[in-house]
């Protein structure tokens, strides 16, 4: 026994042409209104963290130091000297994790990828552990260009390990590529920091991944490096999104697979590397953050990329402010914190009965 379908055409049902615009004008705009809304809540962590720490600043003295010249003031001083560096570092570093965690996840179509997962966190390690062992550096600045260098060599090979012959890497190639690297530059900086005391106490301030003691001038010069990085992953999302569809329907929408994935981990190994090289590892943030992010915007890297940098960008200014306050007289580095956050953050999304696909 069988039933005739109605037609579509001309069918009561079906909603008229005007809908689907309206229904998507509407949908940009509760991503946008939620996108500034994060914006503010930066702004107003940001403000937080200038005031909070071993001497408390009310925050209508907080924009007073910001809008006016006084180097006579010690709040003028504090906020000018530390505290503003500080929150900026938060907001750059916080929002280029994000995005390579974003980025990276959206390349290996891993859920647990992070921006280690490309060996670039191993490879600044190794290039640290060593300067300071062979070359005796221990300067906080030739510490950021060492660790910076060490990232861009273990990400280039990871990409040629990868690659097999003429063919492209492959996402799983990628991620065992990485994974092989990343154990043999751990094992590298084991050695190294076992053979030699120094470089372990040198090492250890650098590796626990902290906001604390950064000049702005660290930050003017990672700027570009970010800044590519920045530019690379919006100029990557349309590409990422075709490629999601499947190789073939992306070249046929124009996009050009090999490309974009030597884009992406070129944009991956600019912002994780250079973030990385300033403050250390950070964990979890570029690994929870996204999750959190595609939540909100599903899986279309137009929206995913911004929300993921304004996410973790506020998540890393939460932590180095938790960080302030949860011991009396002492602070808890940011990294340290990030990873007490974020775990419990990423086992909540873990476990619900419905995750956004990547």
């Amino acid at each position: 026994m069988s039933t005739t379908a109605p037609a579509v055409t001309g069918s009561p049902a079906t909603p008229p042409v005007s809908a689907p615009p309206r229904a998507g004008r509407a949908w940009h705009a509760r991503r946008a209104a939620g996108l500034l809304a994060c914006v503010g809540l930066v702004l107003v962590l940001a403000v937080l963290g200038i005031g909070i720490g071993a001497k408390s600043i009310a925050p209508g003295d907080v924009v007073h130091a910001l809008l006016t010249r006084d180097p006579r003031s010690d709040d003028w001083i504090v906020v000018r000297t530390s505290r503003l560096p500080r929150s900026l570092f938060g907001i750059v570093i916080g929002a280029s994790l994000g995005l390579a965690g974003a980025l990276m996840q959206a390349l290996t179509r891993n859920p647990l990828a992070d921006p280690g997962l490309l060996g670039v966190n191993a490879g600044a390690a190794a290039a640290v552990a060593g300067s300071t062992a062979l070359l005796d550096l221990d300067s906080f600045s030739a510490y950021v260009w060492a660790a910076l260098l060490g990232a861009a060599v273990a990400a280039a090979a990871v990409y040629l390990l990868g690659t097999r012959g003429r063919s492209r890497a492959t996402p799983v190639r990628l991620a065992l590529a990485g994974t092989a690297v990343s154990a043999v530059l751990t094992a590298v900086v084991n050695g190294l920091i076992l053979l030699d005391p120094l470089t372990l106490n040198r090492f250890r301030f650098w590796q626990i991944g902290t906001l604390a003691g950064q000049s702005g001038s660290v930050l003017v010069r990672l700027l570009p490096f970010l800044g590519a990085g920045a530019l690379l992953a919006a100029l990557l999302a349309r590409p990422l999104n075709a490629i999601a569809l499947g190789e073939d329907t992306a070249r046929s929408l124009g996009a050009h697979p090999g490309r974009t994935q030597f884009a992406t981990m070129a944009a991956i190994t600019l912002l994780c590397g250079a973030a990385t090289a300033a403050v250390g590892p950070i964990a979890f943030v570029g690994l929870a953050v996204p999750h959190l992010a595609r939540l909100i915007t599903g899986p279309d890297q137009r929206w995913l990329l911004p929300y993921s940098a304004v996410l973790a960008a506020a998540l890393l200014l939460a932590a180095d402010i938790v960080g302030r306050v949860v011991l009396a007289n002492e602070e808890l580095e940011a990294g340290v914190v990030t990873a007490f956050l974020g775990a419990p953050l990423f086992i909540a999304l873990v476990r619900r009965k419905r995750i956004a696909q990547l």
